[in-house]
C-alpha cells in the first residue's frame, strides 16, 4: 500500500463540479500510507486548500501527463484529446466499452502508450452489482429537472446547487396540474433516485422493471405525461421508443428525460434522439405538436455536487485502499483487454494493475 500514488486530476468539462475523492476521504488514504497527488482545479466542489491541509501534494491542472510512470490517474469524465499515447493506468468512467463514438479512438490510446483504462462502469463485486455509482443522483437529478421542464419551471443555463434548495423548487406550487410519471428501471439505484425526486415534487410514478420492459406495452408508455429512463442495457434489447412512436396519434407523452445516455450505441434503448443536451441548452423538443421534450444530460449528479461525490467517494475509498492486481480491479483490467480485442485493437505486453 505505501508504495501505491494516485493522481487527482483536473476536469476538463467545463460543467463538471464532482470529485471522486473528497478531502475527508483523502486524509484516510494519505493516513493509510498512499501518496495523493492533487490538481489545482477551479470547478471542484471542494477546494484545492482543503486536500492540502489533509496532507495531499498540488499539482497544476493537467499535469499529469508528466506524472510518475506508476501514478494511477483518477478522474471522472472524459479526457482531452492529448497527448496521444497514454501511458499511465487510468481511473475514470470511459464510455468506451458499448462502441460509443470515440470508443476506438481511446482504447487506441492507451494501447500506443502501453497504459490502462480501468473504468469504474465496470468495478464490480464477484455478482456482477457496482461497487461505486452515481446512479441515485443521475436518477434523481433526472427526474427533478422533468418535472421542472414539464411545469414550466426549467430555467437555463444550469447551475449547480444543493439538495435542500433543489427540493424546493420541486415541492407543488398553486396552480400545477396534475400529471402522470412513469420510471422505467424503477429497481435500479437510478431508478430508485427517480422514485425518490417524484414523491418530493408530489407525483406518484408507475414503476416499470425488467417484468414489465420483457413483453413492452408501447401504448401504456405513451400514456404517461413524463418519462424518465433509468435502464443501462448490458445486451440488445428492443427499443423503448422508436421514431414512429413519437408520432402515435394517442401519444401524451410530453417530457423524456433519459438518464443512461446512450447515443450513439448499439444498445441504445431510445433512439429517437442524436445528440445529447447540456447545462445551457437541457431541453430539446424532440417534436412540435403535441409537444415532446428530450432531456438527455450526461453529468447529471454534478448538479448536486457535494452530495453526489460525498456518497462516491464514500463507495470508491475501500476499494482504493485495496487497489491490486486482483479482485475487482483485476476484472476491471480483464474487461479493457476484451474491448480492445473486441475492437480489433492489437496489444503489446500486458501489465498489472
Amino acid at each position: 500500500m505505501t508504495e501505491l500514488h494516485l493522481w487527482l486530476r483536473h476536469e476538463v468539462r467545463t460543467t463538471e463540479r464532482r470529485t471522486p475523492i473528497v478531502p475527508s476521504d483523502a486524509r484516510r488514504l494519505v493516513d493509510s500510507g498512499v501518496t495523493l497527488t492533487v490538481e489545482e482545479s477551479p470547478q471542484r466542489i471542494f477546494p484545492v486548500e482543503e486536500y492540502e491541509a489533509v496532507g495531499c501534494r498540488i499539482a497544476p491542472a493537467g499535469s499529469w501527463v508528466s506524472a510518475p510512470a506508476d501514478a494511477v490517474v483518477l478522474g471522472l469524465k472524459e479526457l482531452p484529446d492529448g497527448p496521444p499515447d497514454l501511458t499511465h493506468r487510468h481511473i475514470f468512467f470511459g464510455h468506451a466499452y458499448k462502441r460509443q463514438p470515440g470508443a476506438a479512438d481511446l482504447l487506441r490510446r492507451f494501447v500506443r502508450g502501453g497504459g490502462a483504462l480501468l473504468d469504474l462502469e465496470y468495478l464490480v463485486d464477484d455478482h456482477g452489482r457496482r461497487l461505486a455509482a452515481f446512479g441515485f443522483w443521475a436518477g434523481y437529478l433526472g427526474a427533478a429537472l422533468a418535472v421542472l421542464q414539464h411545469r414550466g419551471r426549467l430555467q437555463a443555463p444550469l447551475t449547480p446547487t444543493g439538495k435542500d434548495a433543489l427540493d424546493e423548487t420541486l415541492r407543488p406550487a398553486a396552480g400545477d396540474e396534475e400529471f402522470t410519471a412513469l420510471v422505467v428501471g424503477a429497481l435500479g439505484r437510478s431508478g430508485r433516485g427517480a422514485r425518490v425526486a417524484f414523491r418530493e415534487a408530489g407525483v406518484d410514478p408507475t414503476c416499470w422493471d425488467l417484468e414489465e420492459t420483457r413483453d413492452l406495452d408501447r401504448g401504456a408508455l405513451l400514456a404517461h405525461d413524463v418519462m424518465v429512463n433509468a435502464v443501462l442495457a448490458t445486451t440488445p434489447v428492443p427499443p423503448f421508443l422508436r421514431e414512429e412512436d413519437l408520432d402515435a396519434p394517442a401519444r401524451r407523452l410530453r417530457t423524456l428525460c433519459d438518464v443512461t445516455c446512450d447515443v450513439g450505441s448499439p444498445l441504445n434503448v431510445l433512439p429517437v434522439y442524436d445528440r445529447t443536451t447540456d447545462w445551457t441548452d437541457p431541453a430539446r423538443r424532440l417534436r412540435k405538436e403535441p409537444p415532446l421534450d428530450l432531456i438527455a444530460i450526461d453529468n447529471l449528479p454534478s448538479l448536486l455536487p457535494k452530495e453526489s461525490s460525498t456518497d462516491f467517494s464514500a463507495a470508491l475509498l475501500p476499494q482504493l485502499l485495496d487497489l491490486g492486481v486482483g479482485g475487482p480491479w483485476g476484472r476491471c483490467l480483464d474487461r479493457f483487454h476484451q474491448a480492445c480485442r473486441e475492437l480489433g485493437i492489437v496489444e503489446g505486453q500486458s501489465r498489472d494493475v
